[in-house]
């Protein structure tokens, strides 16, 4: 099986480019194999910074909702790998940027919110639309981006926010065109990729460990209600619903 990313290393600078068409949404082998790249690129001493971006449609558009639909067990799989790409951005030695266009749903959001620093295109749009997926996830990597009760809004209604609301709430570093996407984070990247290796990693560490809690802690919390919700008829409705494109009926 072909691996679901392109990387790429050249002055220090790793490139990660997403490539699953049609929309980047990956099925649980998908995860495992991005966050084994992202380990790997962790502890290859040729790179410095690392960037995370997309071809295609959009960032991502999460998990791989088909494969959920046809065995609801494979949430188990999905959450390990999802776990596992979210906790390699964020407890990797390395700084990580996140280059966002388009849709950045579900493990979009999770992957940007464990990154340090985001970048992003006027026409990206952030949402967590598990609620209408019959799931839960995403909050913990939502709440490191925007405030307490902008979460809670985009959680319960599982609406959008654009570009330019995430630019203002302070989760997002610049807003450029589409065009300008890579090489404003190549921009960034290359002025750390300067920096001592030694004192960026320690700033990295000494950062993630003065953050309010565990991440992964508050993700895995999470991540046992969506193993409750799965045990729910109205979670099976719901990703019925969405792979045969229709509303789903609630008793």
């Amino acid at each position: 099986m072909s691996k679901p990313f392109v990387t790429t290393i050249a002055d220090g600078i790793a490139e990660m480019i997403l490539d699953h068409p049609p929309v980047n949404a990956f099925d649980s082998a998908g995860w495992f194999a991005i966050a084994d790249e992202i380990d790997a690129l962790g502890e290859n001493d040729e790179v410095r910074v690392i960037i995370i971006g997309a071809a295609g449609k959009g960032f991502c558009a999460g998990v791989d909702i088909k494969e959920l639909a046809a065995d609801g067990s494979k949430i188990v799989d999905v959450n390990k790998g999802n776990y596992e790409t979210f906790r390699a951005i964020h407890r990797n030695p390395k700084p990580v940027i996140v280059a966002l266009h388009s849709f950045v749903l579900g493990g979009g959001i999770g992957m940007a919110g464990a990154a340090d620093i985001i970048i992003c295109s006027d026409c990206a749009r952030f949402g967590v639309p598990e609620i209408d997926r019959g799931a839960m996830g995403g909050g913990a990597h939502l709440q490191r981006m925007f405030p307490v009760q902008k979460v809670r809004y985009m959680y319960f209604t599982g609406e959008f926010i654009d570009a330019e609301e995430a630019y203002r709430l302070g989760a997002v570093e610049r807003v450029v065109p589409r065009e300008q996407l890579l090489p404003a984070a190549r921009d960034i990247a290359a002025r750390i990729a300067e920096k001592s290796p030694a004192m960026v990693r320690l700033a990295k560490e000494a950062l993630t460990g003065i953050e309010d809690g565990n991440l992964e802690d508050k993700y895995r919390w999470e991540q046992g209600f969506t193993l409750e919700a799965y045990t729910m008829g109205d979670s099976q409705e719901s990703r019925d619903a969405f792979v045969q494109k229709r509303d789903a009926r609630f008793d």
